[in-house]
């Protein structure tokens, strides 16, 4: 077992390739079936692992779909930004689940991922609202910061308009405060495309790693 920074365990896998017998931690694991989880707050730490992550799959297989995990309360914009220029940058598909919450810069993530391939669970939300945070110094500092703040919402507001399809005036009214949707209504809304409800509901790229790889005993 290792441990993450907050100090929850990270479960070990053994696997046995022919004569030899190999562990991994289960986040590494499941990087080889292409899946990436975001499971907590967006800071840069997290985004530069989640970016080296989407690269190092496109180097390995530039035309293979990515799958990407989501159940995050946002975090920082610049770090999640980063993030979504990766996404973006990659010629991969990017599919996107929301589990739980996909919240702030987690929403953006989720609808940022390839059209038609972003997906609710059945019992998770999605909310957007605008950008918070807070300034100290002087005044001509705190006046710099507020104005960069500004410059932050009308680009994740732009964003959210690309991706949903809505007027980027209604996307500005929506996100004026903490908007929580529903899979359906993210749906609805834009956000995602499709609520799966049971595994038959899985796309095909996913049902395809469980071919490529077997349960083992």
């Amino acid at each position: 077992m290792s441990r993450t920074p907050n100090n929850y365990v990270i479960p070990m896998v053994v696997e046995n390739e022919g004569r030899v017998e190999r562990s991994y931690d289960i986040y590494s694991r499941l990087l080889k079936d292409r899946i990436i989880f975001i499971g907590t707050p967006i800071d840069d730490q997290v985004a530069n692992i989640v970016i080296a992550q989407l690269l190092f799959l496109q180097m390995q297989d530039p035309k293979k779909d990515i799958n990407l995990y989501i159940n995050s309360p946002g975090g920082s914009v610049t770090a999640g930004l980063a993030i979504y220029d990766t996404m973006q940058f990659v010629t991969c598909d990017v599919n996107t689940y929301c589990m739980g919450i996909a919240a702030s810069m987690g929403a953006v993530l989720l609808t940022a991922g390839t059209k038609g391939k972003r997906y609710a669970l059945p019992n998770s939300h999605v909310m957007i609202h605008q950008v918070s945070g807070g300034a100290q110094g002087t005044a001509s500092d705190v006046e710099r910061t507020v104005e960069f703040m500004y410059r932050l919402k009308k680009r994740l507001n732009l964003i959210l308009s690309k991706h949903t399809g809505k007027p980027v005036e209604q996307v500005d009214r929506d996100a004026d405060r903490d908007n929580y949707m529903t899979g359906e209504e993210a749906a609805a809304y834009g956000l995602v495309d499709k609520v799966l409800d049971n595994k038959k509901d899985f796309t095909p790229a996913s049902l395809e790693l469980v071919k490529e790889n077997p349960p083992t005993a």
